[in-house]
């Protein structure tokens, strides 16, 4: 064992590390829980009592001897490496930082509200999981009516079995409850909270049970908006709704109304406006029409006033709704709807110079 322990000494006094590295590796190699110190003492403990009176002052002296130069060696090191970063050039420029960019959906939703917001209008919001009154009943939509159905909506819960505990059980009242398919249920709930006139914006996310692709997603981001008041017209829909495309698309944007159906406004309309792509000659995008439609809008059905305790002989009002991708998609010439959602920071780069 005193020849080892010789061994040992000369090649610890030898030893002279480059980096923190190898000092590291010393000291697991002499002084860790595994290294040779700690079998030395493992194995002094089989030698004979007289061997012990000798190799035990030995054994000690070279832990000691160890353990000593393993400081010295890591005040030495420390001494170097402040030396070194005392020569750095302070004056040199660093290192700068990359610079992020707002997400395109943040772009536009961000330029809509600024627009709508001249016009008077504020921003409300609201919950993404709905029950059926606010998200449907309220909204005039039949039992029947084919948004209903589990291939358009994602239903959380669908029993109509209200007991406390009863398997599928809904929101305590019998009804089912989704993650919300417009945000026209914010509107229902402004309306029932609070008393006309209303004008109010709601951007958010929604959720439809559809077959992901270059047009479709299962959820995409809508900005609603509604006005109620005395002596709302159609004619007040059209101009507002016009200013709002000649403000985000340009002046000289076209804008045609075409008769549509909605359950919860009638009269009610989709516009569409001349293609930003082609400038309205045709191209794949507008299916060679000339033409895109972009929202859908109508005066307020009277039975949505009164779901909603509001007097329709009293008041009237307009409600429009978007999708901001459809937008965004329009603005910035992006035709795959999956982008938006994967996070590619190639894709992201490309609207640094967006950025707000």
């Amino acid at each position: 064992m005193q020849e080892k322990i010789s061994q040992y000494t000369s090649e610890i006094n030898s030893f002279q590390p480059k980096n923190n590295d190898e000092l590291e590796a010393f000291r697991i190699r002499f002084l860790g829980t595994k290294g040779i110190i700690k079998d030395l003492f493992e194995a002094f403990k089989t030698v004979s009592a007289e061997e012990k009176r000798i190799l035990g002052k030995v054994l000690n002296e070279f832990k000691q001897m160890a353990e000593a130069k393993y400081q010295i060696l890591k005040e030495s090191l420390e001494t170097v490496e402040k030396s070194a970063d005392s020569e750095l050039d302070l004056t040199l420029p660093g290192e700068g930082f990359e610079l992020g960019a707002r997400h395109p959906l943040s772009l536009v939703r961000k330029e809509i509200i600024e627009i709508f917001k001249k016009l008077g209008f504020n921003v409300a919001e609201g919950p993404e999981i709905e029950d059926d009154w606010h998200n449907f009943s309220a909204l005039n939509f039949p039992e029947e009516h084919p948004a209903r159905d589990m291939q358009d909506t994602f239903f959380i819960r669908l029993s109509p079995d209200p007991s406390p505990g009863g398997e599928g059980s809904t929101n305590g009242k019998g009804e089912a409850i989704a993650l919300r398919t417009h945000t026209s249920s914010v509107q229902v709930r402004m309306m029932e909270a609070g008393k006309p006139p209303f004008r109010a914006i709601m951007p958010g996310r929604v959720y439809r049970n559809e077959a992901i692709s270059a047009r479709a997603h299962c959820f995409f981001h809508q900005v609603e908006g509604l006005y109620i008041d005395e002596n709302v017209s159609f004619a007040d829909l059209k101009q507002t709704l016009f200013h709002f495309v000649q403000e985000l698309f340009g002046a000289g944007t076209k804008v045609r109304f075409r008769p549509s159906y909605f359950p919860f406004t009638e009269p009610s309309a989709e516009m569409d406006i001349s293609c930003s792509i082609c400038k309205g000659d045709g191209c794949q995008f507008c299916k060679y029409s000339g033409w895109v439609e972009i929202l859908g809008c109508g005066m307020v059905d009277p039975n949505v006033l009164e779901n909603c305790n509001i007097d329709s002989k009293k008041f009237t009002g307009y409600a429009f709704g978007m999708g901001i991708e459809r937008i965004t998609n329009l603005k910035y010439q992006i035709k795959d709807l999956r982008l938006f959602s994967e996070n590619d920071i190639r894709f992201l780069k490309q609207f640094q110079s967006e950025m707000i």
